[in-house]
Formats: C-alpha cells, structure tokens, sequence
C-alpha cells in the first residue's frame, strides 16, 4: 500500500480496523452533531439550498471533503427531507490506476453509488498551461462537472468547499489580487444555463472534517496530480499556514474573517464592481 500512498492519499488506519458503515453513519449525527451535522443542516436553510423537486449533482473527487458530504446528503434524505433526487458523480482527470481503484473502494465501502466518467483533463493541463496548472484544472473541472450535471438533468451541483476554503479564499483575494472578494455558498451559472453551484459545508471547520474521516478509517484522495506537484507551488497553503499563524495572536481571527463578507460597510469603503461596473464612493459623494 505504500505506493498508493506515495500517488497522492492519506494513509490512515488500515482497512481491517475501519469502524462500519452503520457506526460511521451514526457518528455524524451523533458524536459529530454540533461540529458537522448541525452546521450542515444550517447551512442548507441559512441560504435555501435545496428546494422540493431539485436534483442535486453531488461531485465527488474521493478527498475527504467530498465523501463527507456525499454522507450528509445520505444522512439528509434518510432522517429529513426526501423531497429531492441526487447524482453522485466522479470526474476522472486522469488518475493513477491505484488512486482510482482508491476511490472506488472508498466509495464502496461507505455506501455512495457514482458514476464515473473520463475528461483527460491532467493530461490536457500539462500541454496547455505549464506555469499555471491549477488554476487552469480548477477551471477546466469546474466546466466538466457543469456539463455531466446538466446531462444527467440536474439544476444544482454540489462542491465540497468548507469554511477554511471560504477565508483562506478571502485572504487571498486580498493579498494577492488587491480585492475584498470571498466565496458564496449559493452562485448561478453564467455558462450554464439553470444551473447553480451549492456549497453545503459551508459553515464546517476543516479540522473537524479530518477528525471524523481519521475517525472512521477512511482514507481519501489528495490532489493526485503530479503535473502541480512538480511544477508549481500552491499559495493556499501558505495562506492557510498564515491564518493558523494569526490564529496564535488572535483566537478567532479566522471567524472575523469570515464574518467580514457578512458585514461589509457600504458607507466606508473606496469602491466596488457590481454587475460589471466599477464604482467609486466618490460618485454620490458631492450630491448632497
């Protein structure tokens, strides 16, 4: 096993001590209720994510962000609403043989029926953008996820992003693009028509999503790509890295950043883009 492990997974505990499907269920509506469940659930009303007759295109990438919440939605039709249909697909950029048979097993074993297709998009990356490869995968597997979830007719598709995702998103679009922009849990598709994007894990911290995957003996997928790992460096990290730093000196710094998009002062700032236009506060400043 210590070749997958060296192909992009997180080695945990082994297969033979993994709790069951039944205990890990039970876990996250119990042991992980305040931490997980309950932070989902509020997520999913606080911004009206599902609404009777959706049909959900859950993406799964076999990392751990995704399987939890392919669970969670499990968990949501079984103990709640079951007024919606869900897909679970997997998007194959061009995984290791070993990674993938990962993955499938992963999902096997926990119970999430996938349907897996094909894109290439590692092998496309590594031709088209050497410099950039992750912006341009990230970009490029976004687009693909649109297009299966508009070919299996679903009008939502669901991303795993978590609350770090959404500060470190914020505090990098501050340092490096010189702008005060974060990322929303709800968002139409400018490309897609009928087409939304869904982050129902919003509101869950990172760390707790390792606990309860280390917890159940799952062992999920990292990146899996070697074109990134070889060729460039990844500013989330060091923003992460940055934010836990700050963390020392401030406790909840990290909530403040995120409750800074929630509270946004209108009357104080220099300027804003709003439906493709710039404005300044100076443009109403001398009206009085």
């Amino acid at each position: 096993m210590s070749d997958i492990a060296g192909k992009g997974c997180e080695i945990l505990i082994p297969f033979e001590e993994r709790k069951s499907l039944q205990e890990i269920e039970r876990s996250l509506i119990t042991k992980y209720r305040k931490q997980i469940w309950s932070k989902f659930i509020k997520a999913l009303k606080d911004y009206k994510m599902i609404e009777p007759g959706d049909k959900v295109a859950v993406a799964i990438s076999g990392g751990k962000d995704s399987m939890l919440m392919a669970k969670l939605f499990q968990e949501l039709k079984r103990h709640g609403e079951n007024n919606f249909e869900l897909e679970f697909i997997v998007m194959d950029p061009g995984y290791h043989g070993d990674i993938k048979r990962l993955m499938i097993e992963n999902c096997n074993y926990l119970d999430i029926h996938i349907q897996i297709y094909d894109s290439g998009i590692f092998r496309i990356v590594d031709n088209i953008a050497k410099d950039y490869p992750c912006y341009m995968c990230a970009k490029m597997r976004r687009g693909a996820l649109y297009n299966k979830a508009q070919e299996l007719g679903c009008n939502k598709l669901a991303l795993g992003h978590h609350f770090n995702d959404v500060i470190e998103t914020t505090m990098l679009n501050m340092l490096y693009t010189g702008c005060f922009k974060t990322m929303l849990p709800r968002l139409r598709s400018s490309n897609f028509k009928g087409l939304e994007l869904i982050r129902p894990m919003y509101y869950i911290e990172e760390k707790y999503i390792e606990y309860f995957t280390q917890e159940s003996g799952i062992w999920p997928l990292n990146c899996a790509c070697m074109v990134a790992a070889e060729k460039t460096g990844n500013k989330r990290y060091e923003i992460k890295e940055l934010i836990k730093n700050l963390k020392g000196a401030f406790k909840d710094v990290d909530k403040s950043i995120f409750k800074a998009a929630q509270n946004v002062n209108m009357d104080a700032i220099l300027g804003w883009d709003q439906d493709g236009k710039h404005h300044s506060y100076l443009d109403s400043y001398f009206d009085e």
